[in-house]
């Protein structure tokens, strides 16, 4: 199997005064069936290199997890109805902009600190500051993700939660593998880390990943292998 980018994405980025080259992993589509860690063995330990990171796209994770679900099969509060005409859409993904995902950020924390975010964001968003919803409502709300049509099939019809402990999964697949692993959100507008192995510089992930050489759809590549290029 050949490491090469997905398409119109660069290998190679500088950060740092580092050259660091992406390597996308193509795997079989991540069902719930799937354990994650023995998908991450399978398609990624080969190629593997000393001082290399592994990064994994948190929806896989999530997916392998179970806590996928077919969108009309979530019924949104009233709460959530009423909160999703609030969100700001953006064409680079769904967000909490559809009742169901944000169904979803109610369920994963909670009545009183989703109302507490949504308060905040109200108060904050007139005086042009930005993202404070998600700050308060915490990173396993800002990482649901919504259905979309570039994401492969079934999945572009499914909502999905955050994976439940990510540190610990992280840390688990690195052991497995013998190299730091960072479980990322990412979309083309930057990247989170949402967990991570010991061993992970997360300013690094942020910077080499910002521009998402990740595939969600038809490229099947949601982990990746982050390598340092020494001249």
């Amino acid at each position: 199997m050949s490491l090469i980018p997905n398409p119109s994405k660069n290998l190679i980025i500088e950060t740092g005064n580092k050259k660091y080259a992406r390597y996308p992993v193509k795997t079989h589509i991540v069902t719930p069936k799937d354990d994650i860690s023995e998908v991450v063995v399978r398609y990624a330990k080969e190629h593997l290199k000393s001082g290399d990171v592994v990064f994994i796209g948190e929806r896989s994770v999530a997916i392998s997890q179970g806590r996928t679900y077919v969108k009309n099969e979530v019924k949104p509060c009233w709460l959530a109805r009423f909160l999703v005409r609030f969100v700001t859409k953006s064409p680079y993904g769904i967000g909490l902009g559809s009742p169901e995902t944000m169904q979803l950020a109610v369920e994963e924390v909670g009545v009183p600190r989703i109302i507490l975010a949504a308060f905040f964001a109200a108060v904050t968003k007139p005086l042009g500051i930005k993202g404070v919803f998600y700050w308060v409502a915490g990173s396993q709300a800002r990482a649901v993700d919504g259905a979309a049509d570039y994401v492969i099939p079934p999945y572009n019809n499914h909502v999905t939660k955050a994976p439940v402990k990510p540190n610990q999964v992280a840390q688990e697949i690195s052991e497995k593998i013998g190299v730091p692993v960072a479980l990322v959100d990412a979309c083309d507008i930057g990247v989170w880390v949402v967990g991570k192995s010991r061993g992970i510089n997360e300013k690094l992930i942020i910077q080499a990943l910002g521009d998402n050489p990740l595939g969600q759809g038809t490229e099947q590549t949601p982990l990746g292998i982050l390598r340092e290029i020494k001249e």
